[in-house]
């Protein structure tokens, strides 16, 4: 049996049209991580076709019949060329760049692109997205980058403290967990404390900037997304390895322990789990694990990906659907083509794109009758085909929507004794090792070693303030 998707409102089958359920009057929740939902339903319209274009005619002497007959097969060649490409655009989404703030966007997207896929700044790329949201305001940049080097110093003063070398990636990424789960003091004061979830509209439905590592930094509190996303900001200025993992509606951390082995960090509890967590769930097919859509360590290709769709997915919630979105969608999958959220999303997207289209040209897409016109449209013929193959590689990617109730319900299972012993069992053993590692380290005599230079600072390009 088909599951339902997004709006999964077409029968399976080029010909075989069945009827479509009605749109939503008003947006459903959604987050990066869950489906996402169409928002600004069907266009009512007109059909953009311009029966009276206006030709540029050669300016040329008439000498002959021979030079009218050319004159006129260009003005016809160019009158063809008007009414076609008016005619196609019947067919695209309707465009939102006159709406106030779309242009930040399109300046995000400009300066994303010009990111390096191997070697960027997480940090650089977080700020892109959250600029634009926010229209480019000049405080924001400051306070963004302010607060970064403010944890960057907090982090490396517990290293120093700690006599943790710069080689011990066990350990730096056990400072910066410890900066999300608990309290930090310096001199016996506390200059930060530990970060809490926010369960108030935890999704960004109402207020999407809830998703925003900036957010969590100004509030002190966040969510699955905003969370390991500073997490990773952190890890890369600190010098420190860790990864970005997706699961159904969820992301968290993962870092290898001192023996090799890769440790899975739910920062929304401040607590360690094992893979058997996630999978608990329910809601992971084999299919897609084999087909790499969740717990796979991404790397920096793959978030850049992700940071795409959450450019396209801030913009919709601002705006709504239109080409840009499809082209950042598109970007999004180039760089990672196993990326389910741009996936879900670029369904989304075509199927707001068919909906316009049906309503310049009278087809009612609810009703069965009415879909068979679209045989009259190639295009839209075309585009009702494509829709069906999204959702047949949806399917057979074994992609499985994650109920929001029963997320939470799994997010608080974290929290059970059994989860509890063995958070705490593998802290006790990374504990055990830590000891044995600096025991170790004491005796080794130390090795000459060039002098170290001065830690950086945060800085944000100055091309895109």
């Amino acid at each position: 049996m088909r599951q339902i998707i997004i709006l999964y409102c077409f029968i399976v089958g080029c010909y075989s049209y069945g009827q479509i359920p009605k749109l939503p009057e008003t947006p459903q929740q959604a987050n990066l991580y869950s489906v996402p939902v169409i928002r600004n339903g069907t266009s009512n319209l007109t059909p953009r076709v311009n029966n009276h274009p206006t030709v540029v005619y050669p300016h040329k002497k008439v000498s002959s019949q021979s030079d009218q007959e050319l004159i006129n097969q260009e003005v016809e060649r160019q009158i063809e060329e008007i009414r076609a490409e008016s005619f196609s655009r019947n067919f695209m989404l309707t465009p939102l760049s006159d709406k106030k703030g779309t242009s930040a966007y399109y300046k995000a997207f400009e300066n994303l692109s010009k990111l390096d896929a191997e070697g960027y700044s997480i940090a650089d790329a977080v700020f892109i997205v959250e600029n634009a949201y926010n229209n480019n305001d000049k405080k924001f940049h400051s306070t963004y980058q302010g607060q970064i080097q403010k944890a960057t110093n907090i982090i490396r003063k517990e290293i120093k403290a700690s006599g943790i070398e710069d080689s011990d990636n066990v350990s730096k990424n056990l400072s910066i967990f410890k900066y999300f789960a608990e309290d930090s003091k310096l001199n016996g004061k506390v200059v930060h404390k530990a970060i809490k979830y926010d369960f108030d509209d935890y999704m960004g439905a109402k207020d999407y900037s809830k998703m925003f590592v900036s957010k969590l930094m100004n509030t002190n509190s966040g969510q699955c997304h905003s969370m390991p996303l500073l997490y990773l900001i952190l890890a890369e200025q600190i010098g420190a390895e860790a990864y970005l993992v997706m699961s159904p509606n969820h992301s968290y951390i993962r870092f290898k322990d001192a023996d090799g082995e890769m440790l899975s960090v739910e920062l929304t509890n401040g607590m360690f789990s094992a893979n058997s967590f996630v999978l608990n769930s329910g809601y992971i097919k084999a299919e897609a694990l084999k087909n790499k859509l969740y717990m796979q360590n991404l790397n920096k290709r793959e978030i850049l990906s992700q940071t795409y769709v959450d450019l396209a997915s801030g913009y919709i919630h601002k705006y709504g659907y239109d080409e840009f979105v499809s082209k950042v969608l598109n970007k999004a999958l180039a760089l990672n083509p196993n990326n389910i959220n741009a996936t879900l999303w670029k369904s989304n997207t075509d199927q707001v794109r068919f909906m316009q289209a049906c309503g310049r040209f009278g087809i009612d897409p609810e009703n069965k009758e009415q879909l068979q016109n679209i045989r009259n449209y190639p295009p839209l013929e075309e585009q009702f085909r494509q829709i069906n193959t999204g959702f047949d590689y949806i399917d057979q990617s074994g992609f499985t929507q994650m109920p929001l109730e029963q997320y939470e319900k799994w997010l608080g299972s974290l929290k059970s004794t059994e989860n509890k012993q063995k958070s705490d069992e593998i802290a006790e053993r990374m504990r055990i090792l830590n000891v044995q590692k600096q025991k170790e380290a004491k005796n080794k005599p130390k090795p000459i070693t060039p002098k170290k230079e001065s830690p950086k600072i945060y800085r944000i390009p100055k091309e895109w303030l």
